[in-house]
C-alpha cells in the first residue's frame, strides 16, 4: 500500500497549481503569435505549460512516497546428520535404507518449513552427505554454528541424527549459547555394551632429545572381558616395517576393567619416530580397530658438538670439558692439534687452548673456521704465539714477550650486555684465586665487548681479561689467561659443588656456540607432526649475495613418502617470500626437498615431517543415547529411534510453537526519483516546445 506525504503542509499544493496557472496565462493570454492558428492549439500549449510548471513546483515540496510490503516466512528447521566413522559402524549395512528415510524426512519437513540441511563431524558443512568418514565428532560445533547462522532468525527446531558419541569440543549439554529452540534427536546405533578391549588414550611427550629415555602412558579399558589375558606391546614403525620393542602381560580380572600402564622407551634415533602401541585382541571382541594407536615423537638432536683443541694436556682443558659435559645438550671432544685428523666443519664450536702456539701451524684450521663462520674461543697461555695470535683475531692486541706473567683476578665490566650474569656470580668471582695473564700492553678492538677486566694485586686495571665480539661473521671470545681450573676447584671448596663455575661456563658456551644461519635458501614446515585431516603448509625464503630477500625464481618442492611415492609442487610467491599449501597427505613419515636456481647457482634444502592417524572414532563402540535424550529434554524436544523418525514432522507441528512469521517492511522514497514521472515531465515540456517551433514561434 502506497501513501503520499510531504515535508511541507499539504495546502502548499494549491500554490503550485496557482503558480502553473499564472505562468501559462502570462505566456499565452495576450500572446498574438498564434492568432492565425486554431484556438485549440493555444489552449493545448497553455495546458502543457500549466502542467509542466505545476509539476516542477510540486517537486520542490519534496513529496515522499511511503509503501509497505508484507512477507510471510516459513520457520526454519535445521536437519543435521552426524557423518563420523562411528555412525558408519552404527548403521552397518543399512546405510542405503537409512539414507532414503533421511531424504524422505527432509521432503516432509520441507512442505511446512524452510529446511536447512547440514552434515557435521570434524567440521560443519551444508547438505546431507552420504559417506560417513569424518575422524572426529564435535557436537558443540554444530550448535554453535547453528545459533550463529539462525539465532536471530525464525529458527523453529533442530533435528539431530547421531549416535551421541563426541570426542572433540565441549559437552553440548553445557554450551554457553542457550536457546529456547527445541532439539529433536534421532538415536542411531546400539547402546548394548559389547565385549571389547580398548586402548583408550596414550599420553607421551611430543618432543624428546636424542639419547634420553621417555615415558609413554597407556590407558586400557575392557568391557565384558573378565578372565581373559592379553599383552601390551610396543612396536617401532619404520618404512612400513614394525620392530617389537617391548611386551608386557595384562590380566583382566573384572567385567568393567581399567588400567594405566607405563612404558619406557629410548630416543636412540633423531627425527620424527613412529611407534605403535598395541593391546593384543581377545576372543570374541566386537572390534579390533580400537586395539592399537600410532604415536609420533619428534626426537631432536639438539646437542652441539664442541671441540677442545690444544697442543698439550692442561688442567684447564679438563675443567672446561667437565663443566660443559654437565649439560646433556653438549657433546664434547678433546683433541691434540698434532694428532687431530678430523674436519672442524663437523663441530658447532671450537675452543683453541693456547693456539696458535709456538711451532704449531693452525692456519688451515683457522681459515676453515673463518670460511664456515664457526664460533671459537681463544685461551692464551705460556705456549701461545702472541705474534700469530694478534694476526688471527681483531678483538684484542697483546704486546708481550710471552715469558712474564701477572697473577690476576677477574673483575666484571659494568656495561657488559651480551648475556645476563647472576649478581651472586659477580660477587663470588671477586674472591676467586688468581690466574696467570701475560705481562704486557693490551689494546681492545673497537667491535669488542669486555666481560672481565684484570685485577692485579687488588688494583683494578683497564686491561682486558675476557673479551667477546664477532669476526668474519662468527662469534669469537678471547680469555687472556690460563689457570681457570683453580676457579672450579675453589667453587667446590666453598659450597661442595661446581654450580657457580659451571653456570658461568655454560653461559659463555651458550652465547659463543650459537651459529647464525647464513644459508641463502631455506624451507620451513609449519610443524613437524600433523593430523591426517590437517593441511600441510610450507614457507620458503631466498636471499641474493647481499642477503636481500628475493622471490623472482620459481621454487620447487618434492615430498617423498616412506614408500617412495613423490609429490611435486611449485611454491606461490607471497610478498618477497614463498608459500605453499600441500593439502592433506596420507598417514606416514615424509621427507621434503626444496630446489631453486638463482644466478646459475643450484640451491637445495632438506627436511622431514610426519602425518599421524586420527583414531578417536574407533575408541567407542557403544552409542550414547543418554546424551541425546538429555539434550532433547533440556531444550524441550524429544528423542526418537531410527524407526520412528518419520513421525518427527507431526511432533514438531503438534508443539504449536513452530509457526510462520509475518515481516512488514516500510520503505520511503522521494517522488522525484521515480523515472516515469520524470519522463512525463519531459514529454510535456518537449511537446510544448515542438508545437511552438512548428507553429513558428520561440
Amino acid at each position: 500500500m502506497d501513501r503520499l506525504t510531504f515535508s511541507y503542509p499539504v495546502w502548499f499544493v494549491l500554490f503550485c497549481f496557482l503558480l502553473g496557472l499564472g505562468y501559462a496565462m502570462l505566456l499565452y493570454y495576450r500572446d498574438t503569435s498564434f492568432k492565425d492558428q486554431a484556438p485549440w492549439t493555444r489552449w493545448l500549449m497553455s495546458g502543457l505549460r500549466f502542467f509542466a510548471a505545476s509539476f516542477l513546483a510540486f517537486f520542490l515540496l519534496s513529496p515522499l512516497l511511503r509503501s509497505k510490503q508484507t512477507e510471510t516466512r516459513k520457520p526454519i528447521v535445521v536437519l543435521a546428520q552426524d557423518v563420523s566413522e562411528s555412525v558408519a559402524n552404527a548403521l552397518g549395512k543399512n546405510q542405503e535404507a537409512y539414507r532414503e528415510k533421511l531424504e524422505q524426512l527432509q521432503r516432509e519437513l520441507g512442505k511446512e518449513y524452510d529446511v536447512k540441511s547440514f552434515s557435521f563431524g570434524s567440521s560443519v558443512r551444508e547438505g546431507l552427505e552420504t559417506k560417513y568418514e569424518d575422524k572426529i565428532s564435535n557436537l558443540a560445533n554444530l550448535f554453535s554454528n547453528t545459533y550463529d547462522l539462525y539465532g536471530g532468525d525464525n529458527l523453529g527446531a533442530i533435528v539431530l541424527a547421531s549416535d551421541g558419541i563426541y570426542n572433540e569440543g565441549n559437552n553440548p549439554l553445557y554450551l554457553s549459547e542457550k536457546s529456547s529452540v527445541p532439539v529433536f534427536s534421532v538415536a542411531l546405533g546400539d547402546t548394548t555394551p559389547k565385549k571389547d578391549l580398548v586402548l583408550k588414550r596414550v599420553f607421551h611427550n611430543k618432543i624428546v632429545y636424542l639419547g634420553d629415555q621417555f615415558s609413554v602412558l597407556a590407558d586400557i579399558s575392557a568391557i565384558n572381558c573378565a578372565g581373559n589375558t592379553t599383552s601390551l606391546s610396543v612396536y617401532k614403525v619404520d618404512g612400513g616395517k614394525s620392530q617389537l620393542l617391548s611386551s608386557q602381560p595384562l590380566g583382566i580380572d573384572r567385567k568393567d576393567f581399567f588400567a594405566t600402564k607405563e612404558i619406557i622407551l629410548n630416543a636412540d634415533k633423531a627425527g620424527v619416530q613412529r611407534y605403535r602401541i598395541v593391546v593384543n585382541k581377545v576372543l570374541g571382541e566386537a572390534s579390533n580397530a580400537n586395539n592399537s594407536q600410532d604415536i609420533f615423537v619428534d626426537v631432536l638432536d639438539a646437542r652441539q658438538k664442541i671441540l677442545l683443541l690444544s697442543q698439550s694436556p692442561h688442567p684447564d682443558i679438563s675443567a672446561i670439558r667437565q663443566s660443559i659435559s654437565a649439560n646433556k645438550n653438549y657433546q664434547v671432544e678433546v683433541a691434540n692439534i698434532r694428532d687431530f685428523k678430523g674436519n672442524v666443519t663437523a663441530y658447532d664450536y671450537v675452543v683453541l687452548h693456547q693456539l696458535p702456539g709456538k711451532g704449531v701451524d693452525v692456519a688451515a684450521i683457522l681459515a676453515t673456521l673463518d670460511r664456515e663462520r664457526i664460533p671459537r674461543l681463544f685461551i692464551t697461555g705460556s705456549q701461545s704465539d702472541y705474534a700469530q695470535f694478534n694476526r688471527v683475531q681483531n678483538l684484542v692486541t697483546v704486546q708481550t714477550d710471552g715469558k712474564n706473567t701477572n697473577d690476576v683476578q677477574g673483575r666484571f665490566a659494568g656495561g657488559f650486555a651480551l648475556f645476563l650474569l647472576d649478581d651472586n656470580l659477580k660477587t663470588e668471582f671477586a674472591n676467586y684465586p688468581p690466574i696467570q695473564a701475560p705481562f704486557g700492553e693490551f689494546r681492545v678492538g673497537g667491535s669488542a665487548q669486555v666481560m672481565m677486566y684484570q685485577r692485579v694485586r687488588k688494583i683494578d686495571t683497564q686491561y682486558p681479561l675476557f673479551v667477546f665480539g664477532e669476526q668474519n661473521g662468527a662469534r669469537t671470545g678471547v680469555l687472556l689467561a690460563e689457570g681457570i681450573w683453580r676457579w672450579r676447584l675453589f667453587n667446590y671448596l666453598n659450597v661442595d659443588n661446581h654450580e657457580l663455575f659451571d653456570d658461568w661456563m655454560s653461559k659463555v658456551t651458550q652465547y659463543l656456540g650459537v651459529k647464525e644461519d647464513k644459508r641463502k635458501f631455506r624451507v620451513s614446515v609449519s610443524k613437524n607432526i600433523y593430523r591426517e585431516n590437517e593441511q600441510v603448509f610450507f614457507d620458503a625464503e631466498l636471499y641474493n649475495k647481499s642477503y636481500e630477500l628475493i622471490n623472482e625464481p620459481d621454487v620447487r618442492l618434492i615430498i617423498t613418502s616412506e614408500k617412495g611415492k613423490e609429490y611435486t609442487y611449485t611454491f606461490n610467491k607471497s610478498g618477497k617470500a614463498y608459500s605453499l599449501n600441500a593439502g592433506t597427505l596420507p598417514v606416514g613419515n615424509y621427507k621434503f626437498l626444496g630446489k631453486v636456481s638463482n644466478g646459475g647457482e643450484q640451491l637445495t634444502y632438506n627436511g622431514q615431517f610426519s602425518v599421524q592417524p586420527i583414531q578417536l572414532e574407533q575408541y567407542e563402540t557403544t552409542a550414547d543415547h543418554r546424551l541425546l535424550r538429555l539434550l532433547s529434554e533440556q531444550y524441550g524436544g524429544k528423542m526418537v529411534s531410527e524407526a520412528e523418525m518419520g513421525s518427527l514432522p507431526d511432533m514438531i507441528k503438534a508443539m504449536g510453537t513452530v509457526k510462520p512469521v509475518i515481516y512488514e517492511n516500510a520503505t520511503t522514497r522521494s517522488l522525484i526519483n521515480i523515472k516515469w514521472l520524470f519522463a512525463l515531465l519531459l514529454v510535456l515540456i518537449a511537446t510544448e516546445w515542438f508545437l511552438r517551433r512548428y507553429l513558428g514561434s520561440y
